[in-house]
């Protein structure tokens, strides 16, 4: 039985952020926000129903601005955030970040006539008044949801997200010197989600927000711009990253003199690494190459060996017992359904095996993990 086809979904506009719905644990949804300078710019909920194969779409308007950022609460399925560009009355363009709620559904929205789909409800502005730099990102704490990052030029903020209103309770201030700015950052899930990773420029930086200080660096990660990083799920001290060099990296935070692993698959900027959330030996990624990859990262993984496939393909030791023979690091699977540079990819948080993928012309994918490699992973 062969791998199931590609589900694509194009998008009126042009687009570069992509979320999956984190507090949905049953249904599979993605939301993808659109970038439009002449008319009102959208978010579209897409839901995959796995009986037919296909995605059933419901469009909220955003007619704050284009959308850079999006992500979604992992407590609240009705909660969202977004870094939007806004148009000010005297010309000039500034960014923004506020948390919105999705409105109710009624049957007048369901046609695809664009005046009628409803707009997000606005719940608070996730602006600071001390920010320095142009906001890149917001982050929503991986577990409880209770706390909230964003992410700017020079400095990042944390929110308390507990009332209705979000409270900001305190902000670092980049140190670094010259044009290195922050790029994108990420929680760890682990340290009950005390330590942020930033990308700063060809870096990576950590900060401890118990104490609002590092607490470890890579320096030099990357010869050129790092463009995403994500911490593993599953193993504590390893962080991935990739950037403009074409590479994607692997790094044990306890020593980060070299890198654990190197993957070189891609042919130009990698714009983001997505570790799967179960089976960490999973690692996706995305570039302006027009291309997704599934690489095997089994010898950082915290399955190093795999699962054993059959006895035919394992030796036998000195004393005749079959040994354990690790599964190779490197690509999977190659995705060249897009045509345009792909800006984001993400794992479903309801079905590990499923992803989606976004590209600037508006073209979002759904694929899965083929199915060769997800039985090698489970039987």
């Amino acid at each position: 039985m062969g791998d199931d086809a590609p589900i694509i979904y194009g998008l009126e506009f042009q687009a570069r952020t992509l979320s999956a719905q984190c507090a949905e644990s049953d249904i599979i949804r993605f939301f993808v926000g659109t970038q439009s300078l002449k008319f009102d710019n959208q978010i579209h909920q897409l839901e995959f129903e796995e009986e037919n194969n296909s995605l059933v779409k419901t469009v909220y308007l955003h007619s704050a601005g284009e959308i850079w950022h999006i992500s979604t609460s992992p407590s609240d399925p009705n909660l969202l955030s977004t870094c939007y560009n806004q148009i000010t009355p005297d010309g000039k363009c500034e960014m923004h970040g506020a948390l919105w709620k999705l409105p109710p559904i009624s049957k007048s929205y369901s046609g695809d006539d664009s005046s009628s789909y409803p707009p997000l409800e606005f719940v608070a502005s996730l602006d600071s008044s001390d920010c320095m730099g142009e906001l890149k990102s917001i982050l929503w704490e991986p577990t409880s949801g209770k706390r909230i990052l964003t992410l700017n030029d020079n400095s990042f903020h944390l929110w308390d997200a507990n009332d209705s209103v979000p409270i900001q309770v305190s902000h670092m201030t980049s140190e670094q010197k010259g044009r290195q700015k922050f790029n994108s950052g990420a929680w760890n899930p682990h340290h009950n989600c005390n330590i942020v990773g930033v990308a700063v420029d060809t870096s990576i930086k950590s900060w401890d927000l118990r104490s609002m200080q590092s607490s470890w660096m890579v320096d030099n990660a990357h010869g050129q711009l790092v463009r995403s990083i994500d911490f593993n799920p599953n193993k504590q001290y390893y962080i991935a990253s990739c950037g403009d060099d074409c590479k994607t990296k692997f790094w044990d935070v306890r020593n980060t003199r070299e890198a654990l692993l190197v993957l070189s698959n891609h042919s130009h900027w990698v714009w983001c690494v997505r570790y799967n959330s179960f089976h960490d030996q999973l690692v996706l990624t995305s570039s302006s190459d027009s291309r997704v990859i599934l690489s095997r990262a089994a010898s950082v993984s915290s399955e190093p060996f795999g699962h054993l496939l059959d006895e035919d393909n394992h030796g036998d030791d000195e004393n005749g017992k079959i040994s354990e023979k690790q599964v190779s690091d490197g690509v999977i699977s190659i995705y060249e359904e897009h045509e345009d540079s792909v800006y984001a990819v993400e794992w479903s948080s309801a079905d590990p095996w499923l992803f989606a993928s976004l590209s600037y012309d508006g073209r979002l994918i759904i694929n899965k993990v083929p199915r060769a490699e997800k039985y090698r992973i489970l039987l």
